[in-house]
């Protein structure tokens, strides 16, 4: 296994993993100056100091040396170059919708694939009533459903409302109403730690239950394909699926959507926390949910650790009760 600073992550809704490049030279030793070093050698946009919690929906978490946000494929291949040529730790994130940051923050650089790296292009697909989307990773979920309502395309509405990113959705292979990214998806494009770009058919991805073997890579784009639809109403599906959402999950607090996986053949976390009479039960300024015990939700004070302790105290209390650790889907960093 390589050393813990060529790991990177992509943030998916409300779940995630931490995900390693193979076959990938080890880095050579960390430069002293790198931040000068970065600047000299990566002409894209840095942050520095720049505090976690403004770019994590739980907002919490310390300053993270520098947060790079390439604005295309070319310069996050370069930038990826140039942290391993420095030995800089670094991790690849996209919306902050599941990621955890501790309150110390992050000696290293934060690679943002966000709005600069979220484009939308179609094609004709094979039938007249079908089209092929790709949609580069940083583009938010949100953004395609909304793209495809106007564009009058169908196969991805149970996606109305999932906060994260498109890259972090496929990598956790994000589903809701029992649908999957995995069953509209054709092939995706990766990064191989070496630097080179790869295209992967579905029939090549291995996808499971909230995962996608990424063997390592990281995953830049995704091509999906859609049915044409009728524009009013796919609207009128995408808003009531919005409705939905809204009156089973708190709104007007800072989370992480789902705190805690599902464990396979038991109840859903939520019902085995709300059983376990865990419903408001808080640490500092973070608190389980009153809506939706699996949601543990910013009060607005508070701090990583608040919930770091709350979401051992959850995992105790339905250990417990119930005899099952809960695992959970957020990145902590």
């Amino acid at each position: 296994m390589l050393p813990a600073r060529v790991c990177n992550l992509q943030d998916s809704p409300g779940r995630g993993a931490v995900l390693k490049f193979r076959g990938q030279k080890p880095m050579e030793k960390k430069v002293s100056n790198w931040p000068e070093q970065l600047r000299d050698l990566w002409s894209g946009e840095i942050e520095w100091d720049s505090p976690m919690a403004r770019w994590c929906t739980l907002q919490v978490g310390g300053p993270a040396r520098a947060i790079a946000i390439p604005a295309s494929r070319e310069e996050l291949q370069s930038l990826i170059a140039v942290l391993a040529k420095l030995g800089v730790c670094w991790r690849v994130i996209g919306r902050g919708s599941n990621l955890l940051v501790s309150d110390a923050g992050y000696e290293g650089v934060i690679v943002m694939l966000g709005r600069k790296f979220a484009t939308i292009d179609k094609r004709a697909g094979k039938k007249a009533d079908e089209t092929l989307v790709q949609v580069e990773a940083g583009c938010s979920l949100m953004k395609l459903v909304n793209w495809c309502v106007a564009q009058g395309l169908q196969g991805l509405e149970f996606a109305a409302g999932i906060p994260g990113s498109v890259g972090g959705a496929v990598v956790m292979n994000a589903g809701a109403w029992g649908k999957e990214m995995s069953e509209a998806l054709t092939s995706v494009v990766f990064l191989r730690g070496s630097g080179e770009f790869v295209e992967r058919k579905k029939g090549e991805l291995a996808f499971s239950y909230r995962h996608l073997e990424t063997e390592g890579m990281l995953v830049v784009a995704a091509e999906f394909l859609l049915q044409a639809g009728d524009h009013q109403a796919l609207d009128i599906r995408c808003g009531q699926l919005m409705r939905d959402r809204k009156e089973k999950q708190p709104q007007g607090q800072a989370n992480a959507g789902s705190f805690f996986k599902n464990p396979a053949g038991l109840p859903a976390a939520g019902k085995l926390i709300q059983d376990a009479g865990l419903k408001g039960l808080r640490v500092g300024g973070a608190q389980v949910s009153e809506v939706h015990a699996n949601f543990l939700v910013n009060t607005g004070s508070a701090t990583a650790q608040d919930f770091l302790d709350l979401m051992r105290l959850v995992q105790e209390k339905v250990l417990e009760r119930f005899g099952v650790r809960l695992e959970p889907e957020v990145h902590i960093l």
